[in-house]
């Protein structure tokens, strides 16, 4: 068994707002985008979602790092965020829906406000950012059977809200249908998708690596050096396969069992956040998070932190 260890929850000061969107970034901090005037919605996705009650709004984001608590507002929201992702020098990357229609995410300034607005296409499955102006996107297959933008299944924009790259599958590959697990590290970027589940290295410099993996459908990636950990798929959503990067597959190494810091079993969580080495995770509430670092199996060193 492996433990995951607590990262950070949402001070108790907030506990009177709902939260729009968390995600934790690539300085390891964790976000919340909270508001006053919020409620819970229901969703055809799932569990209720808060939404605010009217548009535009004002929203506040809460900013973890270590432990050291600080607040940013976030001015004049006229999408309904769903995602966000902290960028280089102080900005914030949103995207949700509302009456903007088809240009579904913005950019703020370090001041709250608005610099920019761009069109990220439909049914976005992962929004993540790296921290070298890198702004990468996932899809769904609602989106992706309908939507030039979301077509290629994985986008990379820059951090202007310019398309810079598209995935085209190598001859002979499946295209992408749905993205199930994603990893995003500085210059790279790391999925695995439906229907036949290769994991894709997608590197800023053109360079794409496709690999077998002995797992299907699996819920997230955590990725350091030669040692990938792969968490979920097979219907086992508390199993770690442990696994060897070579040239063309990911080799099963170990298999563990993922539980709470406590011991309990993990019985639910929503997508994970893979960011390189670290794979962050929540459950129900998205108050909570928890984080697990590549393990290397059994007889090898342990990563340094």
């Amino acid at each position: 068994m492996v433990a995951l260890r607590s990262h950070a929850l949402l001070p108790r000061q907030y506990d009177h707002r709902k939260v729009l969107a968390t995600t934790v970034d690539a300085w390891d901090r964790t976000l919340w985008l909270i508001c006053p005037d919020a409620e819970l919605r229901p969703s055809p996705y799932g569990r209720p979602r808060a939404r605010p009650r009217g548009l535009p709004y004002d929203a506040l984001l809460v900013i973890d790092s270590g432990g050291t608590v600080r607040e940013q507002p976030l001015r004049e929201l006229d999408l309904w965020v769903t995602r966000l992702d902290a960028l280089p020098n102080g900005r914030f990357v949103v995207q949700g829906y509302g009456a903007a229609g088809a240009r579904n995410a913005r950019i703020h300034g370090p001041d709250g406000r608005r610099r920019h607005s761009f069109a990220m296409g439909n049914a976005v499955e992962h929004l993540m950012a790296d921290r070298r102006h890198h702004v990468w996107s996932t899809y769904f297959d609602e989106g992706v059977y309908t939507d030039p933008i979301s077509a290629a299944g994985l986008v990379r924009w820059d951090s202007g809200g310019n398309r810079r790259w598209g995935y085209t599958p190598p001859e002979g590959v499946e295209h992408i249908d749905t993205v199930y697990a994603f990893n995003v590290g500085d210059g790279v970027a790391w999925a695995d998708y439906y229907p036949t589940f290769p994991l894709v290295e997608a590197r800023t410099n053109g360079e794409i690596r496709l690999r077998r993996t002995p797992v299907v459908a699996p819920a997230g990636l955590a990725v350091h050096g030669e040692h990938l950990t792969m968490l979920g798929g097979d219907r086992q959503p508390d199993r770690l396969h442990l696994c060897r990067l070579t040239e063309s597959e990911a080799l099963p190494v170990e298999e563990a069992r993922l539980t709470l810091p406590n011991g309990a079993p993990l019985k639910r969580y929503a997508p994970p956040v893979g960011r390189g080495r670290h794979l962050y995770l929540r459950g129900p509430s998205p108050r909570q998070w928890y984080v697990l670092g590549v393990r290397e199996p059994s007889g090898g060193s342990p990563p340094r932190p």
